[in-house]
């Protein structure tokens, strides 16, 4: 929508000018924020001269996220010359993002465009202050009204009639649906959050029943004493300059270190009651967001409730994502886990020119572990190309020795894929099957620790969702310096590290937030965080584009390089499926 124009800078007597208006604005200023809240709240509950009538919320916020009009039609936008955009095409979102605050394309700056931003009056320096600061805001403009808002959709010039971007596209909407989209705009401001007070921002991590209790412990380790270290340095509040890019001069906007509060969420009980039990801990214990976290065998209610709440929920310690969560907003995850180790095993099985792919495929794996997922995940995949899929499920209580009988009955499978963990890996029979591909989760396995018997080690192909482990080295030295430098013990290695990442993330991505605490507004920022991460932990990068909810996406096939030890080949370059 309403897009920012590249900087100019004024001759000294045009500043001047500029700064007799200011100076004589403020005179008035006062009665003029005044109206703009009586207009605001007025409009709150109907839209004046550019709505022919009430509209629903919902409406204009369809209009923004989706492209479609209040009676289901798509949107229909132009730029210049260029071709119509329809539909989602021609979102709001796509440019204005999610929170209203704008954003960044390559070196343009695109504007906030909720009510706080669009009508606010003309502020100098000083009452620039009272609004939090976003790199695209104009400070130096006339406001805009209900009717220049409208216009600035449907004719692409701004509130002084000056034409805006040619990246601003012109919509051709009715009077309806205008109006139901000005008074979204209006909707979007934030102006209380819960987690966020004038001292504290408050967090939460969230831990499920049947979590390890050793990866709990070394989580929580390393949450502890990085919110005790940050707090420690940033006790003494500290101005930041900051300019808001789009202004013909620099405001100094402050930003108040707050302290931040860790909650920890243990849940409880069968996954049923767990949606109850995250309700009542936001009710009693607001936060702003949800990181790191750990889960056993779902995540998908711990998931489904942090959309719901509209609350971020970042880089949980999960190997089993639910398998629709790339279709959400406000969950974000390093990895798919064993989803993606599902994807990298199943496309090697399927494959290629030159080399024939299994015909039929065992898998192996216990009753209520997130090997069941995987095996379900891959069985799809794999049947749909015509692959023949058998399984074997070993009772979730049963000994180890259960696998080896159910690998007896492999059925003289092409390949048999393991979805087991190292106890049962360590209890394998002495040979691995005659005449089958045998392919291990690395995740569940225990990555290079995978306990295979000697005789299986050459043959096995395990799959590798992390980098390998000497090219992550340096990656992950500093993390584990900062653990040494603690006394931390190295108890869980990648979810410590993850933790770690994720912690240091967020730190990053608050920073560039300035006081601008909005939930949306800290996902989105967070995409732009992890473009620019140099120390990625175990992964060899990370990046999300609009859309996309894991951060890593891709892996290796890899096997041992001899009978004892932890060196790995791998059979490939980094692939992602």
């Amino acid at each position: 929508m309403i897009r920012a124009r590249g900087r100019r800078m004024l001759p000294s007597s045009r500043v001047s000018r500029r700064g007799l208006a200011r100076d004589r604005l403020r005179g008035w200023s006062t009665m003029v924020r005044a109206a703009a809240r009586l207009l605001l709240a007025a409009l709150a509950v109907a839209c004046s001269a550019v709505a022919a009538g009430d509209a629903p919320a919902d409406d204009g916020e369809s209009i923004y996220l989706h492209g479609t009009t209040r009676d289901g039609r798509p949107v229909t936008a132009t730029r210049g010359a260029d071709a119509d955009a329809q539909g989602q095409a021609a979102a709001c979102v796509n440019c204005h993002q999610r929170s209203g605050l704008g954003g960044r394309e390559g070196r343009i700056l695109i504007p906030p465009i909720t009510a706080r931003y669009l009508f606010r009056p003309l502020a100098s320096v000083q009452e620039e202050r009272d609004i939090p600061f976003v790199a695209g805001m104009h400070a130096d403009r006339e406001p805009y009204t209900d009717e220049t808002v409208a216009r600035a959709i449907s004719e692409g010039v701004d509130s002084t009639g000056k034409p805006l971007s040619f990246l601003m596209p012109r919509y051709r909407l009715g009077p309806d649906d205008m109006g139901a989209l000005v008074g979204h705009l209006k909707e979007m401001d934030r102006r209380s959050v819960p987690g966020v007070n004038a001292t504290t921002l408050h967090f939460a991590t969230i831990v499920t029943p049947d979590a390890d209790p050793v990866k709990r412990r070394g989580m929580l380790a390393v949450m502890n004493q990085f919110f005790a270290d940050r707090n420690i340095r940033q006790m003494v509040p500290a101005p930041h300059l900051m300019t808001s890019g789009k202004t013909s001069y620099s405001g100094m906007m402050f930003k108040v270190q707050r302290r931040w509060e860790l909650h920890v969420w243990e849940l409880t009980g069968p996954e049923a009651t767990w949606p109850a039990q995250l309700d009542r801990h936001l009710a009693a214990e607001p936060v702003f967001a949800a990181i790191s976290g750990i889960g056993g065998r779902t995540w998908a209610p711990i998931h489904a409730f942090c959309e719901r709440a509209a609350l971020p929920c970042l880089f949980p310690n999960v190997d089993a994502p639910p398998a629709d969560a790339g279709r959400d907003f406000y969950s974000i995850y390093f990895s798919r886990g064993v989803l993606l180790e599902a994807e990298l095993m199943g496309r090697n099985l399927l494959g290629e020119p030159g080399r024939a792919g299994a015909a039929r495929v065992l898998q192996v794996y216990r009753s209520g572990d997130i090997g069941e997922a995987a095996e379900s995940a891959m069985s799809a995949t794999l049947s749909a190309a015509g692959v023949a899929m058998s399984r074997r499920i070993v009772s979730r209580d049963a000994p180890a020795a259960a696998v080896a009988d159910a690998l007896r009955k492999h059925a003289d499978a092409d390949a048999v894929v393991l979805w087991l963990r190292p106890g049962d890996l360590a209890a394998l029979p002495p040979t691995p099957p005659a005449g089958s591909t045998v392919m291990v989760s690395g995740l569940m396995a225990g990555l290079e620790r995978a306990p295979l018997p000697p005789a299986w080690r050459a043959s096995v192909r395990m799959s590798y969702p992390v980098e390998l482990p000497d090219r992550r080295r340096v990656r992950v030295d500093f993390a584990l310096g900062w653990f040494r430098a603690r006394h931390i013990s190295l108890v869980a290695d990648q979810t410590q590290i993850d933790t770690y990442l994720a912690l240091g993330l967020l730190s990053e991505t608050l920073k560039g937030m300035a006081d601008t605490f909005v939930r949306d507004y800290l996902v989105e920022h967070l995409e732009d965080t992890l473009a620019h991460r140099i120390m990625t932990g175990y992964y060899p990068r990370l990046g999300m584009s609009t859309g996309q909810r894991y951060a890593s996406k891709g892996g290796y096939l890899v096997r041992f390089a001899a009978a004892q030890g932890t060196a790995l080949v791998a059979d490939g370059a980094w692939t992602v499926p």
